[in-house]
């Protein structure tokens, strides 16, 4: 097949983008390089440098393709909060003119990569697709308006389209900025280099936590999958794990004495998220096969930047 992957240098779409190529499919990228980083992308992977509201370079990359991965976006929840503004032009306006492109070229299907984000606060747990959104972040608000475009103009056009609503994917190749950074690596490079692990919140907060691998192998399943345009679905472990358990099994994966520090000063997000992956599993025959304690191993032994020595900072 061929396919478009849209933020195809980031964390997931590298990932998506080496294995397509890997099984011998044809793989063209797209990526502003804002974030990401395309020297790991597979020789096989045609890249290009571009943003997704870039209407002549999209009709150019999407000649001929069979499915879009639309991958792109600005996923700080924190820097949401501080620009709006430009996390809806980017996530909602980029969004809009992918889907126009789609419309004009006459593509079969579109994935989009959505966020477990959108529900926020629920007392009901594991979290199923039927329940309203409570979106807590502009972040948040922009994937839940880019689900209902995607499902609305394919609606419209004839364009088969599925939201895949990824909660906290983790695995090697994760990014690690400066401020803000996503908890699995944190607490992985902190824990390597034996320092303070710190906490937002009291630590008793839970999430789902799910391994590059599984989150590929969703999206691989998704494009050709029968019968599933216009759904919702989840992808997560379908396990709940809180940030103290998840900074323990850190500890013991790494063998590191490295303090772990709570900070109650600063909020831990949403209480309780969790994962009900039934629908993943009847409509893409999807199940996750990593736990949690194996991937954290696997990410220690295949991320260059866990070694002793590395910069522990990706850029």
């Amino acid at each position: 097949m061929n396919f478009l992957i849209t933020g195809v240098a980031g964390f997931l779409g590298t990932a998506l983008a080496n294995r397509l190529a890997r099984e011998g499919h044809q793989v063209r990228g797209l990526d502003d390089l804002s974030t990401g980083d395309p020297s790991r992308l597979e020789p096989g992977v045609h890249f290009t440098r571009g943003d997704v509201n870039d209407r002549p370079k999209l009709w150019t990359l999407l000649q001929e393709v069979d499915c879009v991965y639309h991958l792109a976006a600005r996923v700080s929840v924190p820097e949401s909060v501080l620009y709006p503004r430009e996390y809806n032009a980017s996530n909602v306006g980029g969004t809009v003119s992918l889907m126009e492109a789609i419309r004009d070229v006459g593509v079969r299907r579109v994935v989009l990569a959505s966020s477990g984000a959108i529900y926020g606060d629920q007392e009901a747990q594991p979290l199923s697709e039927g329940q309203a959104p409570r979106p807590l972040s502009p972040y948040a608000v922009s994937k839940l308006a880019a689900e209902y475009y995607i499902r609305t103009i394919g609606t419209l056009w004839g364009i088969e389209s599925v939201s895949l609503r990824v909660f906290n994917a983790y695995g090697p190749g994760q990014r690690l900025p400066a401020s803000h950074p996503p908890v699995v690596p944190y607490l992985l490079h902190q824990a390597v280099q034996s320092g303070s692990m710190m906490i937002n919140g009291d630590g008793s907060q839970t999430r789902d936590y799910v391994y590059v691998d599984d989150v590929v192998s969703s999206l691989v399943a998704a494009a050709t999958a029968p019968n599933i345009n216009g759904l919702v679905i989840n992808i997560g472990s379908g396990t709940e794990t809180s940030v103290l358990q998840l900074a323990q099994m850190v500890k013991k994966v790494t063998g590191s004495d490295s303090d772990v520090i709570t900070s109650t000063q600063t909020s831990g997000g949403v209480a309780r998220m969790c994962a009900n992956i039934a629908l993943a599993e009847r409509r893409l025959n999807h199940t996750p096969s990593i736990k949690l304690e194996d991937g954290l191993q696997m990410t220690l032994q295949r991320d260059p930047s866990l070694k002793p020595g590395s910069n522990n900072h990706t850029p």
